[in-house]
């Protein structure tokens, strides 16, 4: 359900015993009592709330319109959203598109209606994770975006252009957050130790973690600030168990697990490292096409989505230049599905390598696209009657097959005889370039093009000169 807030303060309670709207909750997780009171505590997004930048000047005169905020987890997208809240004077609302559905839409929706209508006042309407809605949801929000009732603020980990709707992508402004780096987490982490708000106040038990352990806490957090807090308070509720317990390398290490890889199997991430991974492929370069691999492995990626992206590049970005390289991937794609993880997963690292030093070739893929474009934008011509199999007395009646030149028949075990359309005799799809076995395909194919010249004379059936067939007649007997 939607979280109803007035002027940014938690939800009313009602009567005069209200909650102060600004007050922090000391129960709170640490990441949530951190959240910056101020533009100037934003870290990391100069270029959107920095002196003198467009959102902020917007922001500070109470004007900002409906927008998307799309940045990596932890980049602080809540923590912009809220500060608006708190700068603006209208009513907010967050809404999260997880637990939300169509029916809290339209209920939200009628309230900020009602709400403009009595007051004056738009209603600012946060939603988490925006690309969560679908279609439909995200039409509910549009009329009352265009008539004012609302100022949507949208927040997404993922790509808006294909999460959110275009037409209510058109009427919000996307505005891009960064991931923060090791030094703004260093320095966030830091004031978590220092400020009151966090674990600096005199009833916290003191953490003796030195500048070492803070880089490396900002390191393994990967530009996410709610990770390096929700670690750092792990490292403190251990700490109050054994107050004189040094805070070294081990236990820091042993409070990260392991660094969490930010990947989501549906989103955009998951686009960007197999995209990685095909161009690293393509580059020849074996060591950073191994790393993407692994990045996506570990966190969890389908090995067989993997290993079809694999067999997809043998041919798209290999062909005939090594064609081993087909059956290598279709091995390792066997090998994978048989084994399972983690096994599998050097069959897959196998292929991997063998693509990445593999001859390149992407003329199969060039070849495939020209003759899917003439398939589809030149006028269909119809298969020349040599070429038609004559299984009935009709058929051969009228011409099918005569012409047809059996290759076998000649010396050289080719014919002169014409195989495309007239319209497209003598055009060229595949050219082979001169890299691996390709080099041998493509003299092999030239010497069969001068054997069929040399062949070729005008007065030979087949050829796209002759005359064509009479038209067969209006009523066969």
């Amino acid at each position: 359900m939607p979280e109803l807030f007035d002027d940014f303060g938690p939800p009313a309670t009602g009567g005069s015993d209200s909650q102060d709207p600004h007050a922090i909750d000391p129960r709170a997780p640490l990441a949530e009592r951190l959240r910056p009171c101020s533009l100037d505590e934003v870290l990391g997004q100069d270029h959107l709330v920095g002196p003198g930048k467009v959102l902020r000047r917007l922001i500070e005169a109470d004007r900002v319109s409906s927008m998307i905020l799309w940045g990596p987890p932890g980049s602080g997208k809540t923590s912009l959203a809220r500060l608006i809240a708190r700068l603006s004077r209208a009513h907010f609302v967050q809404f999260s598109a997880v637990l939300s559905g169509i029916k809290e839409v339209r209920a939200v929706m009628t309230t900020a209606e009602k709400h403009r209508r009595a007051t004056g006042r738009s209603t600012l309407l946060f939603i988490d994770e925006i690309h969560r809605f679908n279609r439909a949801q995200q039409d509910a929000f549009l009329p009352h975006v265009e008539k004012g009732h609302i100022v949507l603020i949208g927040a997404t980990t993922e790509n808006p252009s294909f999460e959110v709707n275009s037409a209510l992508l058109s009427r919000c402004r996307v505005y891009t957050l960064n991931a923060l780096s090791a030094e703004h987490l260093v320095r966030l982490l830091r004031s978590a130790l220092e400020d009151t708000r966090g674990l600096g106040g005199t009833e916290h038990t003191p953490l003796p973690i030195d500048p070492e352990g803070i880089k490396l806490l900002a390191e393994a957090a990967n530009g996410d600030a709610r990770a390096a807090l929700n670690t750092l308070e792990i490292l403190w509720r251990d700490q109050e168990g054994d107050p004189q317990r040094a805070v070294d390398r081990e236990r820091i290490l042993d409070a990260l697990q392991r660094s969490a890889l930010y990947y989501d199997k549906s989103g955009e991430e998951h686009y960007n490292l197999i995209s990685a991974l095909h161009k690293s492929l393509r580059n020849s370069d074996a060591d950073a096409a191994l790393y993407w691999l692994a990045r996506m492995l570990e966190a969890g990626e389908e090995p067989l989505y993997v290993a079809r992206r694999l067999v997809r590049f043998a041919s798209e970005d290999v062909g005939l230049a090594d064609p081993q390289a087909l059956q290598v991937a279709i091995a390792a794609k066997e090998a994978a599905h048989f084994i399972g993880r983690p096994e599998g997963d050097l069959a897959l690292a196998e292929a991997t390598v063998y693509l990445a030093q593999a001859p390149k070739s992407n003329a199969l893929y060039r070849a495939w696209g020209s003759v899917v474009s003439a398939a589809h934008d030149e006028r269909p011509e119809p298969v020349p009657l040599h070429l038609r199999n004559a299984v009935t007395p009709l058929m051969r009646g009228l011409g099918y097959g005569r012409g047809y030149q059996y290759a076998h028949d000649r010396p050289e075990a080719v014919s002169p005889m014409e195989c495309l359309p007239a319209g497209l005799s003598g055009r060229r799809f595949y050219e082979p370039s001169a890299h691996g076995f390709e080099d041998q395909v493509a003299a092999r194919l030239e010497r069969w093009r001068q054997l069929r010249q040399r062949a070729a004379s005008p007065a030979q059936p087949g050829r796209a000169a002759r005359k064509p067939p009479a038209p067969p007649p209006s009523r066969l007997e």
